[in-house]
């Protein structure tokens, strides 16, 4: 049986996950500060909408207006896209607050109160319905780690209630998860068994220079590679190298 698969899009990624990520797998992207999280999973969204594939993304810690801005440095220019109904940005940040918030289309003025964020992302994908006659492909929240970090003990239920909605809606997407540099874990207890993949982002000193890498824990539903990879953040987005494989403190080149 042929397993449906989303590209991420992002160059050498596909390739460690032997040709995308499994239709409706939701994937937890974790990592500390200035690994490339929101970089990643903007890049994912934006290749879906260049390929007809509408999308979704709910921010969580930064203003919609900075996620757009912060998009088109890269190239990445969303705004035809949310004229024509193909994608939603999700305000989870302002409650509603300020000028530039009262133009969103979409906003969330609790977000601490995850029934009333499920009743707007329900409404932000009911409207690319109407406006397409699809049902958004991708989506993103970012990051997840907001929802819960005064009450972790609720982590994992916030995050099952949540896949439940993307998974119903057959929504492929990453939940953006905030790690501490030294912390080894996936940013909430329980969720990386509330998931069906987790793709960690880190940032190490490797011989006197900051080194970013990659690797896939888990992803359910198909085969991937199991080693640690370099992939650096360039002017055109994120940039993974299949080839260079980050043993602690040295690159190895594999060759085929």
């Amino acid at each position: 049986m042929t397993i449906k698969r989303i590209e991420t899009g992002i160059p050498g990624m596909d390739e460690l996950l032997y040709g995308g990520i499994p239709m409706r797998n939701i994937v937890l992207l974790s990592g500390g500060p200035g690994t490339g999280k929101s970089i990643f999973s903007q890049q994912y969204i934006y290749y879906g909408l260049k390929k007809g594939e509408p999308g979704i993304y709910i921010t969580l810690e930064e203003h919609p207006v900075a996620v757009r801005e912060n998009m088109l440095n890269f190239g990445w220019d969303t705004r035809p896209y949310e004229e024509q109904g193909m994608f939603a940005i999700i305000d989870g940040f302002t409650g509603g607050i300020g000028r530039a918030a009262e133009r969103e289309r979409f906003v969330v003025v609790d977000p601490t109160d995850v029934r009333t964020l499920i009743d707007v992302i329900k409404e932000a994908i009911h409207w690319i319905q109407d406006n397409t006659g699809k049902t958004p492909v991708r989506g993103v929240i970012d990051s997840v780690t907001a929802l819960y970090l005064t009450k972790p003990s609720i982590a994992r239920n916030i995050v099952l209630q949540l896949k439940k909605v993307f998974s119903g809606y057959g929504i492929t997407g990453f939940f953006v998860s905030q790690v501490s540099v030294t912390e080894r874990g996936f940013g909430g207890p329980g969720v990386e068994h509330a998931v069906d993949g987790i793709i960690r982002l880190d940032l190490d000193e490797i011989n006197g220079e900051l080194k970013r890498s990659l690797i896939i824990w888990k992803m359910r539903g198909t085969k991937h590679d199991m080693r640690r990879h370099e992939f650096e953040i360039t002017d055109k987005g994120i940039i993974v190298y299949p080839d260079k494989v980050i043993r602690r403190r040295k690159i190895v080149v594999v060759r085929s």
